[in-house]
């Protein structure tokens, strides 16, 4: 299974996916890591540079009536994975992964290594109250 988990340094889970600005895929066989790789994430503002400006519901990227398209635009270079692990979202980024293929989890776990151990252990907790 591959595992994209959104970071700024390779080592924690972001607090915000909209403002990520790398995935961290990873590779997990029987509950071992096979593989890792650090891959940049389109920013929010080049995913539609028309809309740059434009004021999203409550001031974050990913929200209002542009939230998906910024989003899938974010996640094409992790189509290839099941999972997306963030430490925050907006709804909208959560509901286009879902609608990609995506299973979205928002953790409260900052180390990566401690996300991989959860979810191999089947204790990785999805916490939807953390959208925005």
């Amino acid at each position: 299974m591959k595992i994209a988990l959104v970071t700024e340094d390779g080592k924690t889970v972001s607090a915000h996916f909209g403002r990520a600005t790398q995935y961290m895929v990873v590779t997990v066989e029987a509950g071992i890591v096979t593989n890792r790789a650090l891959i940049p994430k389109p920013a929010h503002h080049s995913a539609s540079s028309n809309h740059e400006h434009h004021e999203h519901g409550d001031g974050e990227p990913g929200h209002g009536q542009h939230g998906h398209g910024h989003a899938q635009a974010m996640l094409e270079p992790i189509t290839d994975c099941a999972m997306l692990v963030t430490r925050g979202m907006g709804r909208p980024a959560y509901e286009a992964a879902q609608a990609a293929g995506l299973e979205p989890v928002v953790t409260a776990l900052a180390n990566i290594d401690d996300v991989i151990a959860a979810h191999a252990a089947g204790t990785l907790e999805n916490h939807v109250e953390r959208l925005h």
